[in-house]
């Protein structure tokens, strides 16, 4: 509650909230059922979920977090060692940390170009897209996330 509190004071900045959960934490669908139902009744922005537990990436947790409105996050480098797509959401949230040393290393053009592309497409589908690069260690974040910004404007009719 004090969290949503502090957030809460962002106004129309506040656009979605991550949740990101401890490697530790397996899977449980009524926790997370009791629980993203109670985050979801105390906020009307769209909830993100970052899960680093390999139980998270099953059907069955995709069908809860489907269920609840829930996107999982697209996350680089992936915990599964693929993808996990946000069709199904009303947002599309990416999360770089830097490959392929996290936190250090800078994205290329052709995997900045290519993210372009899957952020349009997602708009194009009436996703929010959001897109936060976190290599920030040796700098590369801002130059990525700038370079990012200028595909998707040369992009905008």
């Amino acid at each position: 509650s004090r969290f949503l509190a502090e957030a809460g004071r962002l106004g129309e900045k506040l656009g979605c909230l991550l949740v990101q959960l401890p490697p530790s934490l397996r899977f449980d669908a009524q926790i997370a059922t009791a629980f993203f139902n109670d985050l979801a009744a105390r906020t009307a922005v769209p909830i993100v979920c970052e899960a680093r537990h390999l139980t998270w990436f099953s059907p069955a947790a995709d069908e809860v977090l489907e269920a609840l409105g829930i996107a999982h996050v697209m996350a680089d480098p992936p915990v599964t060692g693929t993808s996990v797509s946000t069709r199904k959401s009303r947002t599309a949230y990416v999360r770089l940390h830097g490959a392929p040393v996290m936190y250090h290393s800078n994205y290329s053009d052709d995997i900045l170009d290519r993210l372009a592309a899957e952020l349009r497409q997602a708009a194009m589908q009436g996703q929010t897209a959001w897109c936060i690069f976190d290599n920030t260690a040796s700098g590369a974040a801002m130059p990525n996330a700038l370079s990012l910004l200028s595909r998707l404007d040369e992009s905008t009719p």
